[in-house]
């Protein structure tokens, strides 16, 4: 695999390169972010059916590291590293769901959800901290003197940061804004041993201070303006493509917070569209929550100016951002794929989630607001009822089974909670629980 090779290049076109074992996250001439740029030429020396061949052929193979639905693409992500500084935990391979009867609610038969959740960690985070953290493994291996890992997080970030350097032997640094992410985010890095920071601020003011710590090259940074993460992510449209026998999707509707996804699986359709293995592109959706929603402000404004803001608190913790990183990437991306950015309310939020559980589904928040976007513009015929769509869904819902609790109970502020389900308390008596059960089968009949 030494014969393929990738390199950081400067995204804003400068011409600057770097290699990936270089400590740099900016271009140094210019100051934009980086992107991970590989020698398309070459691997074009393979046929679009022969890639197709290789990929299919390390479907369910134990062979490392061709299990891991990153590492199974690796000549695409990271082509030369050792297969020895590899850390994978078998991520990606995660499945399809055919969103069957929650489609048929809006008149679709053709709605899918990727569960990117059903994960390590239980995020698609993890997608991409396999990539990084085996670049730092290798790094470390050649002599490099870092001493740690560290990454400012809403929650799912740090859990796959922790595990995966728990899992090489590397210490890691999380920051995290107090009192803004569940129970179950929270704990994932402390069970992980991680050092784990809460500060008294908001996610963009812990990514202010994880960038002034990382500034000491001892510390590498692990957030997703380091591209090596976007590598790990971008294998999830070939993924799904691949499990779609290399068809393409008309829609996919990515949740966005950082907007690391979304530049991420635009990358992974383009690349596959060089390399011939599709013919089109899908359009892609970008979903955002009402109260932390810089990016659909400026799509009203067709993104010809785009202003950070300070976002409110939201259901959906995980894509409470106003400042992204990756702006200007997801900007790019969603003009080549014809892109629209819609947002979700709370309440559209919450009973979208609610809404798809009652189909078998068990939707994390932001999933929600994908879902929730999908219902808006199915409603104004910017999506067809006959388009192939996919929801990617982000985390699984057990990391946020305090907003499902709070959504049954009704607990939620603000929200009516129309699809709430609460139990039914009896005595222990066979007559009042059939005389329950009547009026329930009676109210669902109807």
């Amino acid at each position: 695999m030494a014969q393929y090779k990738a390199e950081f290049r400067c995204f804003a076109g400068c011409g600057e390169t770097y290699p990936l074992d270089e400590i740099v996250y900016r271009c140094k001439k210019c100051g934009s972010l980086l992107e991970v740029h590989h020698d398309v030429d070459r691997l074009k020396e393979k046929s679009a059916q022969e890639w197709r061949d290789i990929f299919d052929g390390r479907n369910g193979t134990t062979k490392w590291p061709y299990g891991s639905g990153v590492w199974r693409k690796k000549e695409w992500v990271i082509p030369h590293i050792d297969d020895e500084s590899i850390v994978s935990m078998y991520e990606g391979n995660t499945n399809l769901f055919w969103a069957k009867r929650f489609g048929t609610m809006f008149g679709m038969n053709d709605l899918w959800v990727k569960m990117c959740g059903n994960s390590h960690t239980g995020s698609f985070k993890d997608l991409g901290m396999t990539v990084l953290v085996s670049m730092v493994n290798e790094m470390i291996r050649k002599g490099q003197k870092i001493r740690a890992v560290a990454c400012a997080s809403t929650g799912d970030t740090s859990a796959a940061l922790a595990a995966y350097a728990a899992y090489a032997g590397i210490p890691s640094i999380v920051f995290l804004p107090q009192n803004k992410i569940s129970t179950a985010q929270l704990v994932q890095p402390m069970s992980n041993d991680s050092i784990v920071i809460s500060l008294d601020t908001d996610f963009d003011g812990c990514m202010k201070i994880v960038q002034e710590i990382t500034k000491d090259n001892s510390i590498y940074l692990a957030n997703s303006m380091n591209s090596l993460r976007i590598e790990g992510q971008k294998t999830i449209s070939v993924e799904l493509v691949q499990q779609f026998e290399w068809e393409v999707p008309d829609v996919v509707i990515i949740p966005g917070g950082n907007l690391g996804n979304v530049s991420a699986l635009g990358n992974g359709f383009q690349m596959m569209l060089d390399m011939g293995l599709i013919k089109k592109k899908p359009r892609l959706v970008l979903a955002q929550a009402e109260h932390a929603n810089p990016l659909y402000l400026s799509y009203l404004k067709g993104f010809s100016e785009f202003e950070a803001l300070t976002p409110k608190k939201t259901l959906a913790s995980a894509i409470q951002i106003g400042d992204p990183v990756s702006v200007q990437k997801a900007i790019k991306v969603l003009k080549e794929f014809d892109g629209i950015v819609e947002q979700a309310s709370e309440e559209e939020l919450a009973d979208a989630a609610a809404l798809a559980d009652r189909t078998g589904m068990y939707a994390c928040p932001h999933t929600g607001v994908a879902l929730a976007v999908l219902i808006k513009l199915i409603e104004k015929q910017k999506i067809s009822k006959t388009d192939k769509v996919v929801v990617i869904s982000t985390a699984h819902g057990l990391k946020f089974s305090e907003f499902k609790v709070g959504y049954h109970e009704k607990k939620l502020d603000g929200i009516n909670c129309r699809y709430a389900n609460q139990p039914a308390l009896l005595e222990p008596s066979a007559d009042k629980v059939r005389e329950v059960l009547e009026m329930e089968f009676a109210r669902r009949e109807k």
